[in-house]
């Protein structure tokens, strides 16, 4: 997606990191970045208002149920998984649903074993 118009930062590269935002887990200067192209282009303001809005109403609504730890774990892999992929260039392995949870030998379809980092 992009609005038309340049920008230092490009509106597909805000969007692709809109989560992690959301989520405080960028580091400073790349949220600087990301909060100057939202003062600048209100379609990606926009897009983030109401990312913002679905993750509150998430929250309030199910904000008070625990995450099952074998959820939490293949969750938690599959996104070590996509992170090694980026940096490296390798396929993404995706993780088998059957596969037993949390350190019980958690294989990915690949076969590489599953193992999260808390």
């Amino acid at each position: 997606m992009s609005c038309g118009n340049p920008h230092e930062t490009d509106c597909g590269e805000v969007l692709d990191h809109l989560y992690e935002f959301l989520d405080n887990e960028m580091a400073e200067g790349d949220c600087a970045k990301l909060r100057e192209h939202f003062d600048e282009c209100s379609p990606c303001l926009e897009k983030y208002g109401l990312e913002q809005a679905i993750k509150a109403l998430i929250k309030r609504s199910c904000g008070c149920d625990a995450t099952p730890a074998d959820l939490r774990a293949k969750v938690l892999a599959r996104i070590d998984t996509i992170r090694a992929s980026q940096r490296g260039g390798e396929p993404v392995a995706e993780v088998d649903p059957q596969a037993p949870a949390h350190g019980e030998s958690g294989l990915l379809a690949a076969g590489q074993a599953a193992t999260p980092t808390e």
